[in-house]
């Protein structure tokens, strides 16, 4: 098929949800994806109900193929424009060269994480350097932990006050980050110990990370790590179909994620960077059912009394 009544672009949790609940409205649907997930180099998830300590890519798998078997379409490419056309009629060019139709559009790409530029940070992202303790704290409990600050300065603070819950040997290193004197009576209030100097390597071995290098200062041993990434949002299609985005540059929609352009609703990370994936999840079904409840099928009821 070349032409749908949905496409939806960017295969996680939120565009399989999505598409799933599509097709099960009976709606013809194509889900394109590239395959290059966020959460690749974790190897478990944590926090969805029933699939608690699964292999995220199990969890692509399995939501690929029940997409599949209520007729959803999924194609393996990246999307390189997308053209509203006319109502209704939009025009999604693939990397391939093809190009499909769809009467409407589910954007689910997500966001990409900005990590501070630190010596062997990003070889154990996702391993045993995580920034949602949600998602990871409860398997490092009782660890030698570190929290190091990152871009986002009041993110950072606030995690270095939360992964204390999970253990009572926490060091944070501010990095860059100037605390002040009340910060700093609030961390010795929780136990958090402060290290100061600009981190400069995260030394690890076959086994993890050992330990956390600064400039000028003594190295100090840590068993796993946290950090704030920058979320930046992957919203380069949703700016040049004229969707409204806030000042940070996130996509403004509705609660159920429609956006300020007829036809076009988001769901997922690129609306909230901070969701979890039962959160995603559940954006996309609430996406899906708006989408036909509100646009679809109006459209249908309009055309059948035209006729």
């Amino acid at each position: 098929m070349t032409e749908f009544d949905v496409v939806v672009v960017g295969g996680g949790a939120a565009g399989l949800s999505s598409a799933m609940m599509l097709g099960r409205a009976r709606r013809t649907v194509a889900v394109v994806d590239a395959g290059e997930p966020r959460n690749a180099p974790a190897s478990h998830l944590h926090g969805f109900l029933s699939r608690d300590g699964m292999d995220p890519a199990e969890l692509l798998r399995t939501g690929r193929q029940e997409v599949a078997s209520y007729g959803g379409e999924i194609l393996s490419q990246n999307v390189q424009d997308i053209t509203k056309v006319a109502e209704e009629h939009f025009e999604v060019q693939l990397s391939d060269g093809q190009s499909i139709s769809a009467r409407a559009i589910v954007m689910a790409t997500g966001v990409h994480d900005e990590l501070p530029e630190i010596r062997g940070l990003r070889e154990r992202w996702g391993q045993d350097v995580h920034f949602c303790p949600y998602c990871h704290g409860y398997e490092v409990s009782g660890q030698a932990l570190g929290v190091i600050g990152g871009e986002d300065r009041m993110y950072s603070v606030r995690q270095a006050q939360l992964i204390r819950q999970w253990s009572e040997d926490v060091v944070f290193f501010p990095n860059k980050i100037v605390l002040t004197p009340e910060e700093r009576r609030i961390f010795d209030a929780r136990g958090v110990q402060i290290a100061e100097g600009e981190v400069t390597e995260i030394v690890s071995d076959a086994n993890g990370v050992r330990s956390v290098e600064r400039d000028g200062n003594p190295s100090i041993s840590r068993d796993a790590l946290f950090v704030g990434p920058l979320f930046v949002p992957s919203g380069g299609l949703l700016a040049s179909l004229g969707c409204d985005v806030d000042e940070q540059g996130w996509v403004i929609t509705d609660r159920t994620g429609k956006t300020s352009v007829d036809g076009v609703w988001a769901a997922g990370n690129i609306v909230d960077p901070t969701a979890q994936l039962i959160n995603a999840a559940a954006a996309g079904s609430a996406a899906a059912i708006a989408m036909n409840n509100q646009y679809l099928v109006p459209s249908d009821t309009r055309k059948a009394l035209e006729n």
